[in-house]
């Protein structure tokens, strides 16, 4: 009789957690960007309860001692010096993308054709041309099973997360407004060096991709309309810049002291634009803006309320319910780190907060579930492609003297 009981608890008692499979992940690139996504591989396993779990197998770069150095600081992953032998790799099933916009195309559709999943940091591409012929190459391989997301990593602030949240359940009503700034300031100094990032050949664009395309994502992603027309300036304020001596870090470096080069993307970008519903939007994207570092600021206005976000202050979320009474009512300050909240509920008790960094644990998180889950992704590389005909519409409006120019549909 003991026995007979002994095996029916046995029997009733639910089978040993397995350990999940192993997503090896081939990281294209390591100085800032891929810092910042290899921390996030590195971290979203143990986090979260993932049904894949990320592990970064190999870093490539073209600087073999730099890279084998990479390679070592982020977590002893195999180390490459062609994106072609990272991608032949046959402990690499996602390539992840953090290298200038200039090799986005190239190396993403190369990565799709050999059947890789594939992440692809943002603006997706150069020009239009590249984002579209991503898509196709993207819209194939998701007939295969393959997933390709582009790393608008802003959208995985929990803050908001949680105000998409809120807009899609009509708490704000039909919307009116919405205001985006995105400001620093390391460009300030006409003494920087001309990296990669100030080259139309490598970045595409200046302050209008490097910034722009995150606040022209997050008003379409927030608002759950697309932008329909712009109406733009830009300017280059300091037009030559001392050449970059030796490799830059992060996103400055030493300059030479003689010799000098043309900067030949935009310093600053400011731009009117119109949502689907008639809703009006306004974008101020600039790199000069002194005392001002990561400065990314939103408000959304609707006929119900109105919800404000700001990154330095990225655990919070203000909102107003312009139903309330007017004598009591006003914006309040949510803090946004309860585990009701948008990926919250695998991080630490309320009150407790985030940082830049969890963005791209949150970003690696979603990655792996939708690979795991066969789902669309989100953002996808359509996302993407929109952003850049948002982009590109602006600078052919800010050349034609801020003529209004409509953003093409994506049929």
């Amino acid at each position: 009789m003991a026995r007979s009981q002994e095996s029916e608890t046995q029997a009733s008692a639910p089978p040993p957690r397995q350990a999940p499979g192993t997503l090896g992940v081939g990281m294209v690139g390591y100085a800032f960007m891929g810092a910042a996504h290899s921390q996030g591989w590195r971290t979203a396993g143990h986090v979260f309860d993932l049904p894949l779990r990320p592990a970064l197998a190999a870093i490539c770069g073209r600087d073999r001692a730099a890279v084998d150095a990479a390679a070592a600081r982020h977590g002893g992953a195999a180390a490459e010096t062609d994106w072609r032998a990272l991608i032949a790799r046959d402990d690499v099933q996602l390539i992840d993308i953090c290298t200038p916009g200039d090799s986005h195309a190239e190396i993403a559709i190369a990565a799709l054709e050999a059947g890789k999943h594939v992440l692809c940091e943002k603006p997706l591409a150069n020009t239009v041309a590249e984002a579209e012929a991503m898509v196709r190459a993207a819209e194939a391989a998701a007939a295969r099973g393959q997933v390709a997301m582009v790393g608008f990593n802003y959208r995985k602030v929990p803050a908001i997360s949680y105000a998409r949240q809120l807009i899609a359940e009509g708490r704000l009503g039909p919307l009116r407004h919405v205001r985006a700034t995105y400001l620093q300031d390391w460009l300030v100094d006409p003494a920087s060096p001309l990296t990669w990032r100030l080259k139309r050949e490598h970045a595409g664009s200046g302050a209008l991709g490097d910034l722009g395309a995150h606040i022209v994502d997050l008003a379409q992603y927030l608002s759950g309309e697309l932008l329909t027309g712009v109406s733009a300036v830009a300017e280059t304020f300091v037009r030559e810049r001392p050449l970059l001596a030796g490799v830059s870090a992060g996103l400055s470096g030493s300059a030479d002291t003689v010799e000098r080069g043309e900067v030949t993307v935009d310093d600053a970008a400011i731009f009117t634009g119109r949502l689907a519903s008639g809703a009006l939007a306004s974008f101020e994207a600039t790199r000069m803006a002194a005392g001002r570092k990561n400065a990314l600021r939103l408000e959304i206005n609707g006929e119900l309320g109105s919800l404000a976000f700001d990154l330095e202050r990225l655990n919070e979320l203000s909102f107003h319910d312009h139903t309330e009474p007017a004598a009591t009512a006003g914006f309040r300050r949510i803090l946004v780190t309860e585990p009701e909240h948008p990926y919250l509920e695998a991080w630490w008790p309320p009150g407790h907060g985030l940082g830049y960094e969890h963005t791209f644990v949150h970003q690696a998180r979603d990655v792996v579930r939708t690979i795991a889950e066969g789902a669309t992704p989100v953002p996808s590389f359509a996302d993407g492609l929109q952003v850049q005909r948002v982009l590109a519409a602006v600078e052919e409006s800010a050349a034609k003297n801020s003529v209004h120019t409509p953003v093409p549909s994506s049929s």
